[in-house]
């Protein structure tokens, strides 16, 4: 949350000529409403099926670029469908402390409405081994502009 995943997602998209899928638009296109009005209504479980169900589309797609939700990785199946599909996945690291400027900007985050370090940190702990995992590679983002870490995903 707040890594640029987005921002990196669509640049690499482009680069490669191919579509660029987010998870979070793609539950909120599907059942009309925003990430925090499913959080509000459905809770964590129901927002977490909905998560499923668009990592598996996403997946069973065209090859593009997928930017998966962070807490994607909490599901086994979840995981299992990353490893099992072929992808590269691309975690990217940013120290809590750093996350809180960049991920309290939106107000799709309701994960973060009551202590965001503290929320970060808690995230960043409890999902470590999980996104280790599943990823085919890790890439830090402090002090990296967007074109030098598309450029090396793209080496």
């Amino acid at each position: 949350m707040g890594t640029g995943k987005t921002t990196l997602g669509r640049e690499l998209a482009t680069r490669l000529h191919r579509p660029f899928l987010d998870s979070d638009e793609m539950v909120e296109a599907r059942h009309g409403r925003t990430v925090r009005e499913i959080w509000h209504t459905d809770g964590e479980a129901g927002y977490r099926g909905f998560e499923t169900e668009a990592l598996v589309d996403a997946l069973a797609g065209p090859p593009a670029v997928i930017a998966a939700a962070g807490g994607v990785v909490l599901s086994e199946q979840n995981r299992r469908a990353l490893r099992n599909s072929g992808a590269r996945v691309i975690w990217l690291q940013l120290d809590p402390e750093l996350l809180v400027a960049r991920a309290v900007t939106g107000t799709h985050r309701p994960l973060l409405d009551q202590d965001p370090l503290g929320a970060l940190e808690a995230m960043a702990a409890q999902r470590h081994d999980l996104y280790a995992e599943v990823a085919t590679e890790t890439l830090e983002v402090k002090g990296r502009t967007v074109d030098e870490l598309a450029d090396t995903v793209l080496r």
